[in-house]
């Protein structure tokens, strides 16, 4: 049988020199930007925010009123489709803002405000549609003395 040595094996070359060079993070290739920029970035990206928020609020209203001559699975698929391109006219618009974004935050185009403007989209489309189709009895009529 052989027996394994365990003196024989072989000790790193540089012991000064250990993993910590694996770990140094790489300089950035991107330009630092400054609080200023930061700051006027931040507030172009909030004001996209409530953009995306007043157009779902509006959005969501006018489908009940576009699409009401459609029933059932048309009216369904045809406001998906409609706050789909609206959302689409939004990153357009949003682009056109002249924010300066890092090309590692370009994303930020897409996903800022995309859950609220959906679910706020869908909200005001199904409040303003049970609104207006309420049956007669329900309605709630002006009661003058």
């Amino acid at each position: 049988m052989a027996r394994h040595n365990p003196k024989s094996k072989k000790e790193p070359e540089n012991p000064d020199k250990s993993d910590v060079l694996d770990t140094k993070v790489p300089p950035p290739t991107e330009p630092v930007p400054s609080d200023q920029e930061k700051s006027y970035t931040r507030r172009k990206l909030d004001n996209l925010f409530w953009l995306r928020v007043g157009l779902a609020v509006i959005a969501g209203t006018s489908a009940t009123f576009i699409f009401d001559s459609l029933e059932g699975e048309e009216l369904r698929w045809a406001s998906i489709f409609y706050m789909i391109i609206l959302f689409i006219a939004s990153v357009f618009l949003a682009k056109g803002m002249n924010l300066h974004l890092a090309k590692s935050d370009r994303k930020k185009l897409v996903t800022t405000g995309i859950g609220s403007y959906v679910f706020i989209y869908l909200f005001m489309w199904i409040l303003t549609y049970t609104i207006v189709n309420l049956p007669n009895e329900l309605r709630i009529s002006p009661s003058f003395p």
